[in-house]
């Protein structure tokens, strides 16, 4: 089943600039302000109080497999295995 949003290439590129400007936002009246606006009707991005938008917590997990989906798997691949914590002395 597919179960991930499909995002156009103009709205990945407005998800991959909300990662890149981190906490400074991206300011309103941009051409990709239409792109921003479908972000965060997905829950992917929000408006902040100064108008600017910003990334959410489920835009900064699912950028990288909306993204960069490469990326995310070669990171996956390269995490550690969870190891059973050693016993207290």
């Amino acid at each position: 089943m597919w179960n991930e949003p499909y995002l156009e290439t103009c709205c990945r590129s407005a998800l991959h600039r909300l990662m890149l400007v981190c906490d400074a936002g991206r300011p309103p009246g941009l051409k990709d302000g239409p792109c921003l606006a479908r972000l965060g009707g997905m829950g992917l991005a929000t408006p902040r109080a100064d108008g600017r938008w910003e990334i959410t917590v489920a835009g900064r997990q699912g950028h990288a497999g909306l993204v960069n989906p490469r990326r995310a798997r070669k990171a996956a691949a390269a995490a550690p295995a969870t190891v059973a914590a050693a016993p207290a002395r």
